[in-house]
């Protein structure tokens, strides 16, 4: 039985640290000036109640994901448990998937000439059962990782106890990355 990853995103634990990121560049050699992952911050309310946002930035790996129909060459692709991925050597660089994925998660490697983007960590750690880099290095536990199929998985358990936000629902896109929504109260 094929596996149904997710990814779940706590915005009430991050804490805005950057590990994820710093882990998600030291595990796929990212060069300077693009991410795969990054967690934008922004200030909310009114002195003295002050607080801060955060937000998660990265491919979502969508169900239905416009940026793999795109792809003149079939370099982006969807494997067979639903993962997004991109085979560099078909690559062409014709930027038709980075203009096509509505979360701005695709960039040009500038040292490779290639699209990335964020892959879960899937041939260096998920297909060999470990968690992806972003979510083995946070050290506030905001990020969840795992199989839905399997019930006693802790992703499992969260994404059925908590209220999830999917980005860009409406767009129809299906994403397995989910977000359980800010409940500090801060108002902007």
């Amino acid at each position: 039985m094929q596996k149904q990853y997710r990814l779940l995103y706590d915005e009430n634990l991050c804490i805005g640290c950057q590990a994820c990121s710093v882990a998600c560049r030291m595990e796929n050699s990212v060069p300077d000036n693009v991410y795969r992952v990054q967690v934008h911050m922004k200030t909310l309310g009114v002195f003295p109640n002050l607080g801060m946002q955060y937000e998660r930035r990265s491919c979502v790996m969508c169900e239905n994901p416009p940026c793999v129909s795109v792809c003149p060459t079939n370099a982006s692709f969807q494997s067979k448990d639903g993962l997004v991925h991109i085979d560099e050597k078909s690559c062409i660089s014709c930027k038709y998937c980075i203009l096509a994925c509505p979360y701005h998660a695709r960039f040009i490697n500038p040292l490779k000439n290639v699209v990335e983007k964020c892959t879960f960590c899937y041939e260096t750690r998920v297909s060999k059962e470990l968690l992806p880099a972003c979510v083995s290095t946070c050290p506030t536990d905001a990020l969840s990782f795992g199989d839905m199929r399997q019930k006693e998985s802790l992703v499992h358990q969260k994404s059925h106890k908590e209220v999830l936000v999917f980005p860009k629902a409406h767009l129809g896109t299906k994403p397995k990355v989910a977000f359980i929504p800010n409940r500090k109260g801060i108002k902007s």
